[in-house]
């Protein structure tokens, strides 16, 4: 059994017009629309694509922090919906956030030992502070840093640093799902690399599910088991990891993995380029039909009508476009 299965997801908020009359109608903007994945224990799903594709949106209604207007989110078979406050507070344990700015998401008037042992305090209010400062100091040993650190503050550190703290308060409870919210995005390349070795090696330990978003594909790549491509709230593919970096189907995905740099020169004829131009337009006024057909270079007429349904490719791999074609990318170029 899955422990997270994400069934016609959306999400849609009430935005009051700017300088508006009270009774002026609210506009409707579509954050997430019918979303649907599955996630097992132990498992990695990768959320991409580009700034206001609703990968955060997502991630907060699993959490619990944003409304949801229909679809379910079951997890380890409950549904989020019909939870008692009890479940629910259970589920806030069961499920932590990391977030994007590392310094941001810290306290600034909390030392790294209140920070850290914060979650700990809060769902296990019977423990002494020795012990809670125990297991602080062995999270704190547990994602690289020393423990003696407990007393300083943020400021104190540096990012990578900071994105640590972060990821030993999530762990502290041993939460069973982590969402990642573009966690290495704020940081160099080097301490990128660090930090997705570090949440792989402690999955491994802690039997942790992952949600890990980005709009990096590839970063994404190197952690994710499937990847679920976003644009613009809806879901264009969902698949293996190797499948949709080798091999996409979705015009969308197929420019997200060609805007990947490659380093070595002798390999970039071999790489496609595939333009992506213009802007995301607006969740407010979203486009008919298939979402993506501004800016596809494959759109026709039939685009603007129905929307695609997602369709099965090969085993496991979903794609929502009227006209999907395989495109094999050069191994060089995609790894």
């Amino acid at each position: 059994m899955s422990l997270l299965s994400v069934r016609d997801l959306s999400v849609i908020f009430d935005i009051q017009p700017r300088n508006a009359w009270p009774w002026t109608p609210h506009h409707k903007l579509y954050a997430v629309t019918d979303a649907s994945f599955e996630l097992a224990a132990g498992e990695t799903l990768g959320i991409v694509g580009e700034s206001g594709s609703g990968k955060s949106t997502l991630a907060r209604a699993i959490a619990g922090t944003v409304p949801v207007a229909s679809g379910e989110i079951i997890f380890d078979g409950k549904d989020l919906a019909a939870m008692s406050p009890t479940e629910r507070r259970k589920h806030r344990r069961d499920v932590q956030m990391i977030f994007q700015d590392p310094l941001a998401a810290l306290n600034p008037r909390m030392t790294v030992g209140q920070i850290v042992a914060e979650p700990l305090t809060t769902h296990e209010p019977n423990l002494d502070k020795a012990e809670v400062r125990r297991r602080a100091g062995e999270m704190m040993e547990r994602v690289g840093l020393l423990p003696k650190l407990l007393n300083r503050y943020p400021h104190e550190f540096s990012g990578g640093q900071c994105q640590r703290i972060g990821i030993a308060r999530a762990l502290i409870v041993k939460p069973r799902l982590i969402l990642c919210d573009e966690p290495v995005s704020a940081l160099d390349v080097s301490v990128q690399a660090q930090v997705v070795n570090l949440l792989r090696d402690i999955q491994t330990d802690m039997d942790l599910s992952i949600l890990f978003i980005a709009h990096d594909l590839s970063v994404v790549k190197h952690i994710s088991d499937r990847i679920f491509v976003m644009y613009l709230g809806r879901q264009m593919e969902t698949g293996s990891s190797a499948d949709i970096v080798r091999a996409p189907h979705h015009p969308y995905s197929q420019a997200l993995l060609a805007s990947v740099p490659v380093p070595d020169p002798s390999k970039k004829a071999a790489h496609a380029r595939i333009p992506l131009e213009g802007e995301l337009p607006s969740p407010l006024a979203p486009p008919s039909g298939c979402v993506f057909r501004t800016r596809c270079p494959k759109a026709q007429e039939v685009c603007a009508g129905e929307r695609p349904p997602m369709e099965e490719v090969s085993t496991g791999h979903l794609s929502a476009c009227y006209f999907n074609e395989r495109m094999d990318f050069h191994r060089d170029a995609a790894e």
